[in-house]
């Protein structure tokens, strides 16, 4: 099992899901207390390492703008995702596979928490923000995971090319 699937899924078992609430409010950029874990798809980035800054929008008609963004391998990006919409929407980067394993799971608890480096969830109206270091070249993507936004198209992808 994921380690992100077992983590979300250890938490639901020893809290309940009253204690697994989705929270309504922005996150990112101030979570010093999660882990830099290696994943496919690189590494939360640090800051000061921050070489380009990228914009993207998040829509109630569950689109992201914008949807596709070509990286160089070894680019610390920060993304500031706002969320235009009137409805809850978060930002999650990942491989496919990762991305379609985790849209799953929020079908299944639709109210869970789940907060790591590469993800931001965003109220209507606010901003979050993620650094990330894309040391892998390779596709990626990134979604809404919400119930039902991402079955509706609310993903994007990333082209890292290598050095």
């Amino acid at each position: 099992m994921k380690p992100l699937l077992r983590l979300i899924l250890a938490g639901f078992i020893a809290h309940g899901p009253a204690a697994v609430a989705h929270g309504t409010e922005a996150h990112g950029g101030k979570r010093a207390g999660l882990p830099k874990e290696q994943q496919a798809w690189g590494i939360a980035g640090e800051a000061r390492a921050v070489g380009r800054t990228v914009d993207i929008r998040m829509t109630d008609t569950m689109r992201f703008g914008p949807d596709r963004l070509e990286i160089r391998q070894g680019e610390t990006v920060r993304f500031r995702i706002h969320n235009t919409g009137r409805i809850m929407h978060e930002f999650v980067i990942g491989t496919r596979q990762v991305l379609e394993e985790h849209a799953a799971l929020m079908k299944r608890f639709p109210n869970m928490e789940h907060d790591e480096p590469y993800m931001a969830h965003v109220a209507p109206g606010k901003s979050g923000e993620v650094i990330w270091t894309f040391n892998r070249s390779g596709r990626f993507d990134f979604a809404c995971l919400l119930p039902g936004h991402y079955d509706a198209g609310m993903t994007g992808r990333i082209d890292v090319v290598p050095r």
